[in-house]
């Protein structure tokens, strides 16, 4: 995540950077990085833990939207001054794209179990939409508001309309993810709840759930 520093006003001014961070944003961003360890290998030894196999939440699923928060509240701090908005918009694509690239590293099929002698890419393991891959896109799309977007006037206007375009732009995006969610066929599907929950081995196996999207006619 993109630490908070000051941007320079205009040329003139001296190019001097005050390294300042933001204490409690730091504790926070460990502590969901503890937490996302715990549930990673803790959650084959308490499922309670583990995401929730299709809905209801559980501990685990708390992790990403922590970190959509962090990468929020850095992106505010970041682009509180936009001199430079060409060039800031640039970097904010060049951070999603290398975090987009490292989602699919990780998680691409690239690293095989160590006992299944295989190598080179498994195409049917390639996860295009992962964790780090759904976060970078989040993370250009909040950058871009921050970015071009008119800055906020909360003295002037108040906070709700202050925000007039960035409430636009998340209307738009609810409307969009609703139309895929309620009108994109998706077939009926099963899953292992042991595969689902952790990246270590289960313990005494794990249960086999069918989902049911469409009822037959």
């Amino acid at each position: 995540m993109a630490d908070p520093q000051p941007l320079l006003l205009n040329d003139s001014e001296p190019t001097q950077f005050q390294n300042t961070r933001i204490a409690s944003l730091d504790v926070f961003r460990g502590l969901s990085v503890f937490l996302m360890i715990f549930v990673d290998y803790a959650a084959s030894i308490f499922p309670i833990i583990a995401h929730a196999p299709w809905n209801g939440t559980h501990l685990a699923d708390f992790v990403m939207p922590f970190f959509l928060f962090i990468a929020g509240i850095s992106l505010a701090l970041v682009y509180k001054r936009r001199p430079h908005r060409t060039q800031a918009t640039w970097k904010a694509f060049a951070r999603a794209l290398n975090l987009f690239a490292l989602g699919i590293l990780l998680q691409g099929g690239y690293f095989h179990g160590v006992t299944s002698l295989t190598f080179g890419v498994d195409i049917q393991r390639i996860r295009w939409l992962g964790i780090l891959q759904r976060i970078s896109i989040g993370y250009i799309v909040a950058a871009l508001c921050e970015i071009w977007l008119p800055a906020p006037r909360w003295k002037e206007l108040g906070f709700v309309k202050s925000y007039y375009w960035q409430w636009f732009v998340a209307v738009i995006l609810l409307a969009l993810y609703s139309g895929l969610l309620y009108g994109l066929y998706v077939p009926d599907w099963q899953f292992d709840v042991s595969a689902s929950t952790s990246s270590l081995p289960p313990i005494g196996g794990g249960d086999i759930y069918m989902v049911k999207l469409f009822s037959e006619r």
